[in-house]
């Protein structure tokens, strides 16, 4: 099973390069890990981001990240989990594992009373058309990382800034704007358990 960090508030540039080293020097006997996070305020471009859906970001900083997918912004209150893992050990494609960190929100949001699809052309997901996880990945050496992020009691205006994930008319939402009140700690855990009861390990 995958080893489990609580990291806390962190700089998203410290733990992007904290990704990409624990990458570069795992092997094929690294135990995989997921790790727990939030972030300051900060807005990524993914490697397809356009600068033009950066409208009005104000004094908050822009970073290129080196994961799919176009823009979005992390802040305190969102829950952030980076999934380091092999998957070739885990025999699994990339499509594979977006489906299982969909299914994981997915899954966490029923419990929590909140139905939410994924949408084919659009990894993430959603709830009444408005977006509350998203999804961006790197693979390198056949290992993963970067992973979702969840919008649970946050401040959303950032969001109002950008085309969020490349999309002119596309609205966020979050878990406390849906009525249900739940500590990020608990909700990063659900769905870490649903992701590594997703997960086969032999």
């Amino acid at each position: 099973m995958p080893i489990i960090r609580h990291l806390g508030l962190q700089d998203y540039e410290t733990s992007w390069q904290a990704m990409q080293r624990f990458t570069q020097e795992r092997n094929a006997d690294t135990p995989d890990e997921i790790w727990i996070v939030e972030h300051s305020p900060v807005y990524t471009l993914g490697l397809s981001g356009k600068r033009e859906h950066l409208l009005n970001t104000g004094n908050i900083p822009v970073i290129n990240s080196d994961r799919g997918g176009q823009v979005t912004y992390h802040g305190p209150g969102q829950v952030v989990i980076y999934t380091l893992l092999d998957i070739k050990r885990l025999n699994l494609g990339v499509r594979q594992l977006v489906t299982i960190l969909e299914q994981a929100m997915i899954g966490t949001l029923a419990e929590n009373g909140i139905i939410a699809v994924s949408k084919a052309d659009a990894p993430g997901v959603y709830v009444n058309d408005q977006k509350i996880g998203s999804i961006g990945l790197r693979i390198k050496k056949n290992c993963s990382y970067h992973g979702l992020s969840l919008n649970n009691a946050m401040d959303l205006n950032p969001f109002e800034h950008i085309n969020t994930c490349g999309y002119a008319d596309l609205k966020v939402t979050q878990l406390a704007d849906l009525g249900v009140i739940i500590s990020s700690r608990q909700l990063a855990n659900s769905v870490t358990q649903a992701i590594t009861t997703a997960l086969i390990y032999d």
